[in-house]
């Protein structure tokens, strides 16, 4: 990610995820991205998550971390899976579709965490700047940086997030887990 989007090409990418989650709650075809103006960027090999809030509280999140397809078409399928997918809620039903708010976050790509001790790991996140994955084995979990708001101390966001993984939660302090960081371009309705 070189060039953050213009607000115009944010602003369609917003349009795809909104009229994509919509007609995907109401079981209806979801619309062609050759109606949008696609712009290169959009166009462009890109990975998003889209998160889902009702006043302010997660009702969905579903996203990539590496690039596999065009960035239009990963924020479409991701808003109809935060929608639909996420294990962690039931799926949107048509009567909440007015009081979703879609908010999407473009990634860089993860970039390998080198340190040795669980306070160099502690020393080397930038808060509210890094989204950070913890990989155990097969096992691995993701925060946004946007999760930094809710969970700004360095050694509870790595608790929960290893709880996330599914690990107790003070793993990074006793294993030395695979780190990788990212950051976002986050934009919402």
């Amino acid at each position: 990610m070189t060039e953050t989007l213009t607000t115009s090409e944010r602003q369609t990418l917003l349009r795809i995820a909104r009229e994509s989650l919509e007609d995907a709650v109401r079981g209806k075809a979801l619309p062609l991205l050759s109606v949008y103006p696609i712009t290169p960027a959009l166009g462009a090999n890109g990975a998003s998550f889209v998160t889902l809030t009702v006043q302010g509280e997660l009702r969905g999140c579903i996203g990539a971390l590496e690039a596999y397809q065009p960035l239009a078409e990963d924020v479409r399928e991701h808003a109809v899976a935060a929608a639909l997918e996420d294990p962690r809620f039931p799926p949107v039903r048509e009567e909440e579709l007015n009081r979703i708010q879609i908010e999407v976050s473009r990634l860089t790509p993860p970039r390998q965490l080198e340190y040795e001790t669980s306070e160099e790991l502690l020393a080397k996140l930038h808060p509210h700047v890094d989204g950070v994955v913890l990989r155990h084995g097969s096992k691995r979990a993701t925060f946004l940086p946007q999760v930094w708001e809710k969970i700004p101390n360095p050694e509870e966001f790595l608790n929960q997030l290893c709880y996330k993984m599914n690990v107790k939660p003070n793993t990074w302090r006793d294993v030395k887990l695979l780190v990788f960081t990212y950051q976002v371009e986050e934009f919402h309705e």
